[in-house]
């Protein structure tokens, strides 16, 4: 369905999320992913790839390109967004965008990065992170049905130290592990859904 990164970082949370996807009617859903192309083959009824920052998720919709504004006002049924929130200046705006560019019904599937080190990329900083609790609250704020939120984390000592103290993504092999200890959270990510 989708390509999958090799990171030992995001390994159980693409194969939850792989899930998670699987499990809707794809080929019904018109899809947006925010920075990214990798549910491009997914086979959505629709979809559509804007990436930051030259689409900016923070600035309010009356502001996006002619090109853009189509999806902008309660269009989509899903908007994925994998790795690119933490790196956004007012998550806040951008996720009350989000709900917006949502018909009644649609669901957000956002992944964030937790225990890794900062990573800056190219004209972008990284600026927030959150807890699987702390990912509730932050859904809820922007408005989504806090019925409709499910949160998830995973992680382990051995993948966050290796993420902490590498320079580099640590690639998966088989027999790393895998074990999910709840105080040592790597990554989380979350579905939400749009009152109806």
């Amino acid at each position: 369905m989708k390509k999958r990164m090799n990171h030992w970082l995001r390994k159980v949370m693409e194969d939850e999320t792989h899930k998670i996807v699987a499990g809707w009617p794809v080929s019904s859903l018109d899809a947006i992913e925010i920075s990214g192309k990798g549910w491009s083959g997914a086979g959505f009824k629709s979809y559509v790839s804007l990436q930051y920052p030259e689409f900016d998720i923070c600035t309010p919709s009356e502001d996006w390109s002619e090109a853009t504004a189509g999806y902008a006002r309660g269009s989509a049924d899903l908007i994925l967004a994998e790795q690119v929130w933490e790196h956004l200046r007012y998550p806040y705006r951008a996720g009350r965008n989000v709900l917006g560019m949502l018909r009644p019904g649609g669901r957000f599937l956002l992944t964030t990065p937790f225990l890794v080190r900062i990573h800056n990329i190219e004209y972008y900083s990284d600026c927030t992170r959150w807890t699987a609790e702390g990912m509730q609250y932050y859904l809820e704020e922007c408005g989504f049905d806090p019925a409709g939120i499910q949160t998830y984390a995973w992680g382990n000592r051995d993948c966050a130290a290796a993420h902490i103290t590498s320079p580099i993504w640590s690639e998966y092999r088989r027999g790393m592990n895998l074990e999910n200890e709840p105080l040592y959270p790597c990554v989380v990510w979350a579905v939400a859904t749009k009152r109806a």
